[in-house]
């Protein structure tokens, strides 16, 4: 027997940049980023939310490339439906990798996704697959995918009903969160993104966590600056994680991904009307009462959890909890089903006390029903 053994490391190195107006003629940072070498095509996505809102984002976008030498603006900009439709539906991936053939965009070019986490992870994933990897620049718009899935390396697409089914870990180019992109947010996506920080402060921080009680009142009003604080903050922890243990998830640790078994089965259960911010929220509600019921976490740490959430405006129980599947609920199929998008041994992260998580291997059904019923008790 012959073997030849090699191995190698590849260093990723991207950055995350806080503006205001980036399509703005005066603002030179996307200009500085895509640098001054001729040749170089852009092409760019918009999410049909964003573009509704921001009606003349397009001649901008125009406007400001007509200033840039030495960079080909793509005639064609894409419009794809905002939310999972546009990561469920695959027309909307095949246009983008028909874009790379069309225009000739190949890996010294650039494709811009501007709009939420459902569009940015599927023209991320379309980015990553068309030539084996074109430079990808994610411009998020809502505050989840400002202080979370858009500053992550994941892409993905929904397939067999199951969500983020496919999917790439290719780190973006850059990121860009403009602020101007809040302004326009509705109620639900300007509360939705502060689950996530909720969720990275119990598991990591309880300062943050503090924070967040602290300015509830303020978030509730849109309060510009404390959001800007709150996204900061929590897509600093979410970028200091990627680079500390396993950005690629080659284990079976998921320690980001709290309270998420059960809200990626909540929206399915919803057919996607229930946000993923949203469900979010619910799992987190959920697995801070089955930490509860365990006794990992004291009976005051949970009622400050669970009143933060309703306080925010979150919705902690929803009927679809207790609809039965196979004699069982069905959304403790969703365990397994988080299991079998990571493979390897059950990981879920529970939480020891509030700003830190614990992982377990294993859950008890019947702990699970027990929560939910608290739940939906505590939710009136």
């Amino acid at each position: 027997m012959q073997v030849i053994s090699q191995s190698f490391s590849v260093p990723y190195h991207y950055k995350a940049y806080f503006t205001r107006d980036v399509f703005s003629t005066s603002n030179t940072l996307l200009q500085d980023l895509l640098g001054n070498a001729a040749g170089k095509k852009v092409y760019v996505v918009i999410d049909s939310n964003v573009h509704k809102n921001h009606p003349k984002l397009v001649e901008q976008i125009k406007a400001y490339f007509e200033l840039i030498q030495g960079h080909t603006l793509c005639k064609e900009i894409l419009i794809v439906p905002g939310g999972e439709q546009a990561k469920t539906e695959a027309i909307w991936l095949k246009k983008i990798l028909e874009a790379t053939h069309q225009f000739s965009i190949d890996r010294h070019s650039y494709i811009i996704a501007i709009g939420g986490g459902a569009v940015l992870d599927m023209v991320g994933f379309a980015s990553s697959i068309a030539h084996r990897g074109i430079r990808h620049i994610r411009i998020p718009t809502t505050v989840l995918a400002q202080n979370d899935s858009g500053i992550g390396v994941k892409n993905s697409f929904n397939y067999f009903n199951k969500k983020n089914y496919l999917g790439t870990f290719a780190p973006p180019y850059a990121v860009i969160n403009d602020a101007a992109f809040l302004t326009t947010l509705d109620k639900r996506d300007w509360r939705g993104g502060i689950a996530e920080a909720i969720k990275v402060a119990l598991i990591k921080d309880a300062a943050f966590f503090h924070f967040i009680e602290d300015n509830a009142t303020l978030l509730n009003d849109r309060n510009a600056e404390v959001m800007h604080q709150l996204i900061f903050t929590c897509a600093q922890m979410h970028m200091d994680h990627i680079a500390s243990g396993d950005p690629f998830e080659m284990g079976s640790s998921r320690p980001l991904d709290f309270g998420h078994w059960a809200a990626h089965k909540i929206e399915q259960l919803t057919d996607y009307q229930i946000r993923h911010g949203e469900a979010v929220a619910i799992g987190i509600a959920l697995d801070s009462t089955y930490s509860f019921l365990l006794q990992m976490i004291t009976e005051d740490d949970w009622k400050r959890i669970i009143y933060l959430l309703k306080k925010l405006g979150f919705s902690i129980f929803i009927d679809e909890l207790l609809m039965s599947h196979q004699q069982t609920l069905a959304v403790i199929h969703g365990l397994q089903e988080f299991r079998e998008h990571l493979g390897g041994k059950l990981t879920i992260m529970l939480l020891a006390q509030i700003g830190q998580g614990v992982e377990v291997n294993t859950m008890q059904e019947e702990k699970i029903v027990e929560a939910i019923h608290l739940l939906r008790k505590s939710s009136i």
